[in-house]
């Protein structure tokens, strides 16, 4: 996965859709949100405007997996009435550590605090499960909310699509803060 699938779901932007984020409920992801995740998916990666050329010039990068669901790590964020507004998922990377593969979040839900409630979640579950450390690749896109999330940089790293940042979060340390 490329740094651009990182930095899509945490690119703010105003929105029209409305809405109140203390409504957002966090959830595991089901078979039947499949559409809506890509969806979101797409539509925020798009809206990298910097991304957007190669994005499309790669649209296998546009795709999700499949699989992405029945991995069981993937939480999404809904409204009150159930309309998933965010997504995220991690997997193993190593024996304590998990990898953030993917934080988005619908443009028009974009700057409420729907990716901070989904880092929250992770964390929380992370702690819960004995992981140390959440890891993530992100682009420039990304990097101010990360670190605003308490993500710390460990340096760059290339990736498909250019220069990337590997960031981690210290999930027993960040436990005892708010996100």
């Amino acid at each position: 996965m490329g740094s651009l699938r990182h930095a899509a779901g945490a690119r703010v932007s105003a929105g029209a859709e409305t809405g109140d984020v203390a409504k957002i409920v966090v959830r595991d992801a089901r078979a039947d949100d499949q559409l809506a995740l890509q969806d979101i998916f797409q539509r925020a990666s798009l809206g990298n405007a910097g991304d957007r050329e190669a994005l499309l010039s790669h649209p296998e990068a546009l795709q999700l997996s499949p699989d992405l669901i029945s991995a069981g790590r993937t939480r999404v964020a809904t409204r009150a009435d159930g309309t998933v507004v965010g997504f995220a998922s991690t997997s193993l990377r190593e024996e304590a550590s998990l990898e953030l593969d993917d934080l988005f979040v619908s443009p028009g839900w974009q700057r409420r605090g729907v990716a901070r409630r989904l880092i929250a979640q992770i964390v929380a579950e992370a702690e819960s499960e004995g992981y140390t450390r959440i890891s993530v690749t992100a682009n420039d896109h990304a990097l101010a909310f990360y670190r605003n999330a308490k993500f710390v940089d460990d340096g760059p790293v290339e990736t498909a699509f250019g220069v990337g940042t590997r960031m981690h979060i210290d999930v027993r340390r960040q436990s005892r803060f708010d996100l």
